[in-house]
């Protein structure tokens, strides 16, 4: 029985593809391909995750044939028209990309690679010059949405490169999402969730503050949630936020960890392109006193432990 809430897909051509890493984020996704049809290959650092995936989504046969777990990058992508990756930095897309063992040697010709990791746009640009030269495609396509997100096949995907690979890549892709958009050239994906990373760092720093002030005041801040909510202080942050971190409550969704390696990547690009960040560059170090505190995974919302 499968984990993921039920979903209507959209129609879609049934296509082959491979999904490259089974973590929070990757493992629903791919459940999500193949709830939409489509045959799966999965792979994962650990294989026993990638078993686990085949045993829970095994059943759900597309007519291009059943799903099934590979050894290695290389032997998922082969014959897949589309490679999908969510892995965790740098480092890990290039692991399960370049090499002897890695995707682009497995695909065929004019097939698609889809990465949907956050990372930078300098490795977004450096991938699809070296697949242009393999004769393959790359569309850098970073997600917002999270953990529930990805489980409800709900993401928000931002993404860069040629028209024709998004073209290819955008009705496989729906089904995990809800808005797969391109947003310009290569790197633009990854610039776009740059944006994301700094509207949330700032939104998520300013509830902590109100909250924390609104106690301080003696308020029943759920009620004044409630009401500020219904006007021009409304946020996605504010709605699925606000009450948890009244009731001191962090062990779930995105954590500080992966928020730190995210705000790395902002203020790296800032540098190299001159914006000024000032406030981001605070928070950064605010959620660095969060992981003195012991919260490396909590979520990002614990900001306002550093007030309390």
């Amino acid at each position: 029985m499968s984990s993921l809430p039920s979903k209507t897909y959209d129609a879609c051509t049934p296509t082959s593809v491979a999904f490259l890493g089974l973590g929070v984020m990757g493992y629903p996704m791919a459940g999500h391909l193949a709830g939409a049809g489509h045959r799966v290959t999965v792979y994962n650092r650990t294989q026993a995750k990638s078993q686990a995936w085949c045993a829970e989504f095994g059943d759900r046969v597309s007519t291009l044939g059943p799903h099934r777990h590979a050894a290695t990058p290389r032997e998922a992508a082969q014959g897949a028209d589309i490679v999908f990756c969510c892995v965790g930095n740098d480092d890990d897309v290039r692991s399960v990309t370049l090499g002897e063992d890695g995707a682009f040697a497995g695909m065929k010709p004019g097939a698609v690679f889809v990465d949907h990791t956050t990372a930078s746009a300098r490795l977004a640009r450096e991938l699809f010059a070296l697949a242009q030269q393999a004769g393959l495609h790359f569309v850098d396509a970073p997600v917002s949405g999270g953990q529930a997100g990805a489980q409800n096949g709900m993401l928000t995907v931002m993404c860069g490169g040629q028209a024709a690979a998004f073209g290819a890549a955008q009705p496989v892709g729906m089904a995990f999402s809800r808005a797969f958009t391109l947003l310009g050239d290569s790197g633009s994906g990854q610039l776009a969730k740059m944006v994301n990373q700094i509207c949330i760092a700032g939104l998520v720093q300013g509830l902590s503050e109100a909250i924390a002030f609104g106690q301080r005041a003696g308020l029943d801040m759920p009620q004044v949630l409630d009401v500020i909510g219904k006007g021009a202080a409304q946020s996605w942050q504010l709605d699925n936020r606000g009450k948890t971190m009244v009731a001191d409550r962090f062990d779930f969704g995105f954590a500080v960890d992966w928020m730190r390696k995210d705000l790395g990547l902002v203020l790296d690009e800032a540098k190299r392109n001159g914006a000024r960040l000032p406030v981001t560059a605070l928070v950064d170090q605010f959620y660095a006193d969060v992981q003195q505190l012991g919260g490396n995974r909590w979520d990002t919302s614990s900001l306002i432990k550093r007030l309390k």
